[in-house]
């Protein structure tokens, strides 16, 4: 790489870094292992820096790198967390609702994956689909699945997306 990809690559991984390892614990309720998958993430960005840095959205390609890699480690690791059984977020993370918090945990890596894309990222179904690598319509059968467990879980009614 030159200079000039070295300084962009480098205030790109300052920008996006955040909020990929926030992602990444999101999904995988583990500090260490959100760390881990995000340098992995940004490992794997860098060897096609060339490449990548010529795409539209980058940050959406790192975090479906992200996103995947934190799916195969929840998978592997068969994080279905029980509500006492980690430790709880730091004090930027803590969240508001640890009974909401503790059923996302719950969700199967996917729908997980797919509800910190839409709701805490604030993403629209047609990037959530892309960065999981999937169809629109998989994205939304995600959600839908993960909104009736969490509401059957909760005992309320969760907003669902046309």
């Amino acid at each position: 790489m030159d200079k000039q990809s070295d300084a962009t690559f480098a205030m790109f991984f300052r920008t996006e870094y955040p909020g990929v390892v926030r992602t990444a614990y999101l999904v995988l309720h583990d500090q260490e292992a959100a760390n881990d998958v995000a340098q992995d993430a940004f490992a794997k960005t860098l060897s096609h820096w060339g490449r990548v840095s010529r795409y539209d959205r980058p940050d959406a390609w790192v975090r479906k790198v992200a996103i995947n890699r934190a799916i195969s480690v929840a998978r592997r690791q068969k994080l279905h967390i029980a509500a006492s059984s980690h430790t709880e977020p730091t004090t930027e993370q803590k969240p508001v609702d640890l009974d909401l918090m503790r059923a996302i945990r719950a969700l199967p890596p996917a729908q997980r994956a797919a509800v910190v894309l839409f709701y805490f990222e604030d993403r629209p179904v047609a990037q959530v689909a892309e960065i999981m690598d999937c169809s629109p319509s998989t994205a939304k059968v995600h959600l839908h699945r993960a909104r009736k467990r969490l509401s059957e879980q909760l005992g309320e009614a969760v907003a669902d997306v046309s």
